[in-house]
């Protein structure tokens, strides 16, 4: 199956055949930087690499600014077959196909996932080594995911350019996932798991309403106690629902993304919300700042978070 819906504006994007030959784009980097904790989530879940989810939601989608994954948040031309879901139609291969739309981009990411995995003619990709992106690439062609006779090393280049291979460390992902996660025996009140993110060298989630760090702590198999104090908290201390709980602990400084870059506090701000949200250490944000601890923040001052 091509999905093709894209290619005429993406080949106006001059995509060179090697890395070196490519432009870097800042758009395609803000692309990775705003989905790369869905691909590598994806990749723990559902072992397609992250680097190749990556490459194929910049190609496929035109880094997000295709109008299927405008108007149907369809990030990788999935066409409809069999799909009960919202629906969009544009001309691709024939005159008005059907293709897949979705409410927001993660339930792209996660269809994605499933779609590789539940046909079977990818089947051979997951024997790969996940690290093994050039193989994933050229299979990914070999079982009829694209026409395009480049289509490889358009990945492979965008890999190599953006260091997209650097997320498929799955042996460090799996080492935490398996030590820990792997031993949840509770849920959330909801019934669901919490989704894990990576960010900062760091493992995150979300709390929901009614968490707390000890319910947290069953789920994923960590001490409740350690928890809260990876997040400098006190452990009977109430969590608050879509606060950012770290479950290792916090880095020194922001992720190298924020070399040389400030934070302007908002309404709102505190230094521990400010140091919570970037997964670095309080003490480390107050000092990186020369701020004593009874310094009063005021809106519009800038911290530095490296």
């Amino acid at each position: 199956m091509k999905k093709s819906l894209v290619i005429g504006f993406l080949l106006s994007l001059s995509l060179g055949s090697t890395a070196q030959q490519m432009t870097w784009n800042n758009r395609y980097q803000t692309y990775i930087d705003q989905y790369r904790d869905l691909a590598i989530e994806e990749m723990l879940h559902h072992k397609v690499p992250a680097s190749i989810t990556l490459a194929q939601g910049i190609f496929e989608s035109g880094a997000g600014q295709s109008r299927l994954a405008k108007e149907g948040n369809n990030h990788f031309g999935i066409k409809c077959h069999g799909w009960t879901g919202r629906t969009v139609y544009f001309d691709d291969d024939a005159k008005g196909e059907c293709f897949r739309a979705y409410d927001n981009a993660k339930q792209s990411f996660e269809d994605h996932s499933k779609f590789l995995t539940g046909n079977k003619r990818y089947k051979e990709l997951f024997k790969l080594d996940i690290t093994d992106y050039k193989g994933w690439a050229k299979g990914l062609k070999a079982a009829g995911y694209a026409t395009n006779p480049q289509y490889p090393q358009k990945l492979i280049s965008l890999i190599e350019l953006y260091k997209l291979y650097e997320y498929d460390n799955a042996k460090k992902y799996d080492k935490f996932m398996a030590g820990n996660s792997g031993k949840r025996t509770a849920e959330s009140s909801d019934g669901q798991l919490h989704s894990i993110h990576i960010y900062n060298k760091n493992y995150f989630l979300q709390a929901r309403k009614g968490d707390t760090f000890k319910s947290i702590g069953e789920e994923i198999g960590i001490s409740g106690k350690k928890i809260a104090k990876y997040n400098e908290r006190d452990y009977d201390s109430p969590l608050v629902e879509n606060e950012f709980v770290w479950l290792k602990k916090k880095q020194k400084k922001a992720d190298v993304a924020y070399e040389g870059r400030t934070h302007r506090v908002k309404a709102g701000d505190s230094m521990y919300s400010i140091a919570q949200y970037y997964g670095m250490r309080l003490k480390s944000l107050y000092k990186l700042n020369k701020l004593k601890p009874d310094y009063q923040l005021r809106v519009g001052d800038e911290l530095w978070l490296r």
